[in-house]
């Protein structure tokens, strides 16, 4: 029996608390209860879109990032639920 691993399948999926100030990365999906995922979806946080870090409180907590022309601030909660593609 031959087994076969796909390099970087071992991957860990990057979420959006990964992104540095100015780094931007394309939504893939959002790991939320279905109230709070369509309420992200309306700001903008839609998958295929990208997603730009900005700057982050002094605490580190919550972080802005920029989706659709606007600025939005998520806890650190919310933005390891966002995972990039």
């Amino acid at each position: 029996m031959q087994v076969i691993f796909k390099k970087g399948s071992s991957k860990k999926a990057k979420n959006l608390t990964e992104l540095k100030p100015g780094e931007a990365g394309v939504l893939g999906k959002l790991d939320l209860p279905d109230d709070d995922a369509q309420r992200l979806m309306e700001m903008g946080f839609v998958p295929g879109h990208s997603i730009t870090r900005g700057l982050s409180a002094p605490g580190g907590d919550p972080r802005v990032f920029r989706v659709d022309g606007s600025e939005v601030a998520l806890r650190r909660e919310t933005a390891l639920r966002l995972i990039l593609r």
